[in-house]
């Protein structure tokens, strides 16, 4: 655990700079917005692309996989969606409270943090976990929250859905890289270098970009954020973890990728879905505030728990 814990230290620290500089004023707004932007549109999509022109689909395509991580997270999508009901609330924020509890930092920091903590390996499974918050979920709360306030499921929703998905860049990047695997096309060495110089950015501009954001940050409504937070770093990785060792006996190195990737903390994409709607986003802020720094020591543990299996 305490190697691990020093492994993982690194990372977080790299956060914590990013925070830092954010609360000095010393990197704006402004400037954590361009990086992010920079991160999500260049830098992250090399590093993605790289990763898949490397891989199969079958390499990467394991169903019993997507099955175990759809019900465990959707055990806990329903949980929280339940005790937001039970609260009265409604079902715009019922569903933003459910991306909460189940919706990861795997982009900007587990795919970083996995790849080289677990090993190549951890590659494929980090993106399938990826493409299930995008495609699945990432696509459910905009069907929920516009659902609710239209009293009915158009055409047009499914129109945005769709444009969301193939304009976001980390998908567009996975599924180029899968093509040209498939098509067995050789990538130029300038262009692979290319790829390489690029991507390599992603791993320090994703952590410090996460902490300058946390930074604007506030932490708000601490009752809710703290049970959202339990939902996120405990209740996800042991659903998963249960869906995926003992109903769907998804091979272990796997379950192991997974189980880590559902113990990341809350997602920034979320907040941005709920500022971008106005439901909660005070609720969410402080959910990724306090998840992100629970997380230091949680993801370390779980971390250190999988890494056997791997």
């Amino acid at each position: 655990m305490w190697d691990i814990f020093l492994k993982t230290l690194p990372f977080f620290a790299l956060i914590g700079l990013g925070y830092g500089s954010g609360r000095t004023r010393f990197f704006t707004p402004e400037a954590t917005a361009y990086l992010t932007k920079f991160v999500f549109y260049f830098a992250l999509s090399a590093m993605l692309f790289r990763f898949s022109s490397n891989l199969s689909l079958g390499a990467i395509l394991n169903w019993p996989f997507v099955w175990a991580y759809l019900a465990g997270s959707s055990v806990v999508y329903i949980l929280a969606t339940a005790v937001a009901m039970l609260r009265r609330r409604p079902v715009a924020e019922a569903a933003v409270e459910a991306q909460c509890a189940v919706i990861g930092n795997v982009g900007f920091l587990g795919i970083p943090m996995l790849t080289l903590l677990l090993g190549e390996t951890a590659i494929g499974p980090v993106m399938l976990v990826l493409a299930c918050d995008l495609i699945v979920f990432g696509s459910l709360i905009v069907i929920l929250i516009t659902g609710s306030r239209d009293g009915r499921l158009t055409l047009g929703v499914f129109r945005t859905v769709g444009r969301g998905l193939i304009r976001n860049p980390m998908i567009v990047s996975i599924v180029l890289g899968l093509a040209v695997s498939a098509a067995g096309l050789p990538i130029p060495t300038p262009v692979n270098e290319f790829m390489t110089l690029l991507g390599a950015a992603a791993t320090p501009g994703a952590l410090f970009a996460i902490g300058a954001s946390l930074a604007t940050k506030s932490a708000e409504r601490l009752a809710v954020a703290g049970w959202l937070t339990l939902c996120k770093l405990i209740l996800h990785p042991a659903a998963v973890s249960v869906a995926a060792l003992w109903v769907f006996d998804v091979p272990l190195p796997m379950a192991g990728v997974m189980i880590a990737a559902a113990s990341l903390p809350v997602a920034g994409n979320v907040y941005i879905l709920a500022q971008h709607y106005g439901v909660a986003p005070a609720r969410v802020s402080a959910s990724i505030l306090i998840s992100t720094a629970v997380s230091v020591l949680t993801v370390s543990a779980v971390i250190a728990w999988v890494a056997p299996l791997i």
